[in-house]
């Protein structure tokens, strides 16, 4: 009998000693655009119209950007507002091939990611006119394929397609 009540006791106590499998599951909190302070609406102003979209995870990484904004320099500043406009144009179905994309990438072995970085600087050197011609020969062939291939990695503006994979803040946020 004390047994068993020491034993109660003792698993009674084990909740507190860990942390909770509630508290593992409360929800964070996703604030409406409204919500936001001026500064961060300011920043996040691309977003707005898919704001209301957004899982609370994603709203919190992008107002985690937003707040170390100002303490960007001007070119990291701009690089960022590019993307994010970028970011905003792409459909769902782009936005999740882009943040497969993204995690492929991620576990590349270091020299692989040095390669991609390069291919991908040589793309952005190339004139508007052959990315648009690279970008209508990687369009998927129905017919051709029965699997689908990854996006082709061109700006938005030119193709409809992902941003690029390269490691910036942004991608860091996915």
């Amino acid at each position: 009998m004390i047994r068993a009540t020491l034993l109660i006791c003792a698993l009674a106590l084990v909740p507190t000693l860990g942390p909770s499998v509630a508290y593992a599951q409360l929800p964070m909190r996703s604030p409406a655009w409204s919500e936001l302070p001026p500064q961060e609406r300011a920043v996040l102003a691309p977003l707005a119209s898919d704001w209301h979209n957004l899982d609370a995870q994603r709203k919190q990484k992008w107002r985690e950007i937003a707040q170390r904004y100002p303490k960007m320099g001007s070119a990291e500043q701009k690089r960022i507002q590019q993307q994010m406009q970028s970011w905003a144009t792409l459909t769902p179905q782009q936005r999740s091939a882009a943040r497969e994309q993204y995690k492929s990438l991620r576990r590349l072995p270091p020299e692989k990611k040095d390669e991609v970085r390069q291919k991908w600087q040589e793309y952005q050197d190339l004139s508007p006119e052959r990315k648009r011609e690279l970008a209508s020969q990687a369009k998927p062939d129905a017919a051709a394929s029965t699997r689908t291939p990854a996006p082709p990695m061109t700006p938005p503006s030119s193709a409809g397609a992902p941003p690029a994979p390269a490691s910036t803040e942004m991608n860091r946020t996915r």
